[in-house]
């Protein structure tokens, strides 16, 4: 469901956009209708009112909690089904934040990534990615929300803008708490700044070898590093909020001095944020998780060199969460429904 073409079926039963706000706002929300401050006979159109039922229904059916995977770190894997059977993933994570899918599957086909295996099987529409907000808020609070689920945003950029938009007005959440994660495509650069909600930016960059980035993000855009950092500073000056430039930690592939010294050349003094993941393993790929220990001498170097450098664990690193394995296990018959996750706890690592 585009969300689009459901104001227009609102607005054919008579709804204006106050209207359209009320019935989307108690959804997003997750409360009933009688929330509101107006009675819904005093307020909302005859017609509206008695479509309002099979409304929700359809709303309601867009996703649902196939089975949920709860992490140590306080984090929670959710497999969601959507109405015409397929599955993507989401992911509750610590301090009220929440991970959504934008596409089943992925066309960027990154090599150490699960999610691009198979390819993009379809796009998910606004309505799709806004129901994931909605089925994480029946399981905890959600107050941040980022695009770094399964799919690439900007291969999907009209819906994700359109469910951007309303996650910013009426989903109630911080345009500095909704993240764009993207590979980096010229388009997302162009299109992000128009918008009535302008998200904050993440950047995966992964290495500072254009060469070795073209091998293990084979169908991104042909960007360097170099002309991704220069992109992703003029969007954090315009917007005011610091780009978070995405590291998958791959032993020996790029967590070397070369490496290190590239970091520093691209990113000392740029308005942004190293988030530094150590690789989530994958039995079926052949890349591997370096230590924590190597990890962390890793993020305190790049500190010391001029480099405000985060280590990030990826959640859910118990139950085997890389983006798009628990949808291949479900696939296969062995992802089990469990109990969900308690509400996480204070310093908990997250993604």
């Amino acid at each position: 469901m585009q969300i689009s073409s459901f104001r227009q079926r609102l607005r054919a039963l008579g709804a204006n956009p106050q209207h359209e706000q009320r019935v989307l706002r108690d959804w997003l929300l997750g409360r009933g209708h009688e929330a509101g401050r107006r009675k819904l006979e005093d307020f909302l159109p005859l017609r509206l009112r008695e479509a309002l039922p099979a409304l929700d229904a359809e709303l309601q059916g867009l996703a649902r909690l196939v089975s949920s995977h709860p992490g140590e770190d306080g984090s929670a894997r959710l497999l969601v089904g959507l109405a015409d059977g397929q599955t993507v993933e989401s992911v509750l994570l610590p301090r009220e934040g929440l991970c959504v899918s934008s596409q089943v599957g992925c066309a960027v086909g990154c090599q150490f990534c699960m999610t691009g295996r198979d390819g993009l099987l379809r796009q998910l529409t606004s309505g799709e990615m806004l129901a994931q907000l909605v089925l994480a808020r029946t399981q905890r609070p959600v107050k941040k929300l980022v695009f770094m689920g399964m799919g690439e945003p900007s291969h999907n950029l009209d819906n994700v803008l359109e469910a951007i938009e309303l996650m910013g007005t009426l989903g109630n959440i911080g345009h500095k708490n909704l993240v764009f994660s993207t590979v980096g495509d010229p388009r997302a650069f162009e299109r992000l700044p128009q918008g009535v909600v302008k998200p904050a930016l993440a950047l995966s960059l992964h290495t500072s070898k254009a060469a070795l980035r073209e091998r293990l993000l084979p169908r991104a855009p042909r960007l360097t590093p170099e002309e991704l950092v220069a992109a992703g500073e003029h969007y954090a000056r315009s917007s005011g909020y610091p780009i978070q430039y995405q590291w998958t930690l791959l032993e020996g592939i790029n967590d070397g001095p070369d490496e290190l010294d590239g970091i520093v050349r691209l990113l000392k003094g740029k308005y942004g944020i190293l988030n530094m993941i150590p690789y989530n393993s994958v039995p079926e790929l052949p890349f591997q998780r370096p230590s924590w220990e190597r990890a962390r001498a890793i993020a305190a170097e790049l500190h010391q060199r001029g480099v405000l450098t985060k280590l990030r664990d990826s959640a859910g690193q118990d139950v085997d969460g890389g983006c798009g394995q628990l949808r291949a296990r479900a696939l296969q018959g062995e992802a089990q429904p469990v109990r969900l996750a308690p509400r996480a706890r204070g310093d908990a690592a997250r993604r």
